[in-house]
C-alpha cells in the first residue's frame, strides 16, 4: 500500500472535529516526506485543515455547515504531553466557559508548570502563565475553582453575588479528597484567593476545612475585592472588602 493510501485510512479513522499530529499517524521516519505530502494535499482538498505546524483536524460537518473544533480539543495537543496532562486553559476564557462572564477573550491564557505554550489558535493568541502546583487530569478542576477565587475581582462584566452562588455551589459538589486538595492547593495561591474560599466554605458550614486558612493568613491584612457583606455575610471575619 501506498503511504499516501495508508495516511489516508488512517485520517479517516479520526473522528470528526478531533485535532491530531504526525505522531498519532504511526509512521516510520522514511514515510515522513511522503507524509508531509500526503498532507498537503488533503488540506488542498479540504478534507483536513491545519491548526498550527505539525497539528490538523478533520473538519465536522452539520445542517449548518463546518463546526470548527472547541477551544479545548484544538488547544488539546498544547495541553498533554504523551498522554499526560501538563497544562490548561485559564483567564477570560475558562470565566467565560464557568459562566462567570460572557465576554469573550482575544487572548487565551494556558497555564503549565513545566511548559510555555506560545502559540495561535486561528486569530486568537495564546500566551503563557506558571501555574502554581502541577497540573493533572485529576486536580484541572481544583485549580479552575482556586484560579476563579484568584482573579474574582477581575473578572470582567461579573455580577459578584452570582459569581459566589456558583462559585460555592462548585465547591459544594466536591468529594472529601477534592475538597481537601482545594483547601491544601490554596495557600500555594495569592492570600485573597484563601481568604475567599474560606468565607465560601465558612458561609457554606463547612468549617472542618478553614482552620489551615486561616492560620497561613495574615489577621492584619485586608483583601479588596469588592464584596459586600449582603452579598457573602462570612466577608468581613475573613478581611475581605
Amino acid at each position: 500500500m501506498k503511504v499516501a493510501e495508508k495516511i489516508e485510512r488512517k485520517i479517516s479513522r479520526i473522528r470528526e472535529g478531533t485535532t491530531f499530529m504526525y505522531s498519532q499517524l504511526d509512521i516510520d521516519q522514511a514515510e515522513y516526506n511522503a507524509t508531509a505530502k500526503a498532507i498537503e494535499r488533503l488540506i488542498k482538498k479540504r478534507i483536513i485543515k491545519r491548526v498550527s505546524t505539525g497539528i490538523f483536524y478533520r473538519p465536522k460537518q452539520s445542517a449548518f455547515g463546518e463546526l470548527r473544533p472547541s477551544e479545548e480539543e484544538l488547544l488539546k495537543p498544547y495541553l498533554f504531553e504523551n498522554g499526560k496532562r501538563i497544562a490548561y486553559v485559564t483567564g477570560a476564557s475558562l470565566y467565560n466557559r464557568m459562566g462567570l462572564t460572557t465576554q469573550v477573550p482575544k487572548t487565551i491564557k494556558v497555564a503549565s508548570r513545566v511548559k510555555r505554550v506560545t502559540t495561535k489558535v486561528g486569530k486568537t493568541q495564546v500566551k503563557p502563565i506558571k501555574s502554581y502546583v502541577e497540573v493533572t487530569n485529576e486536580n484541572v478542576y481544583i485549580l479552575e475553582i482556586l484560579d476563579a477565587l484568584k482573579d474574582f475581582k477581575t473578572i470582567p462584566d461579573l455580577d459578584k453575588k452570582s459569581g459566589i452562588i456558583l462559585l460555592k455551589n462548585k465547591i459544594c459538589k466536591l468529594e472529601e479528597n477534592d475538597l481537601s486538595k482545594l483547601v491544601r492547593f490554596a495557600l500555594k495561591y495569592p492570600p485573597r484567593a484563601a481568604a475567599l474560599l474560606g468565607a465560601i466554605l465558612e458561609y457554606s458550614k463547612n468549617k472542618a476545612s478553614i482552620q489551615s486558612l486561616r492560620a497561613n493568613l495574615n489577621p492584619l491584612t485586608s483583601y479588596k475585592i469588592g464584596i459586600k457583606a449582603e452579598t457573602l455575610p462570612t466577608a468581613p471575619r475573613w478581611n475581605i472588602k
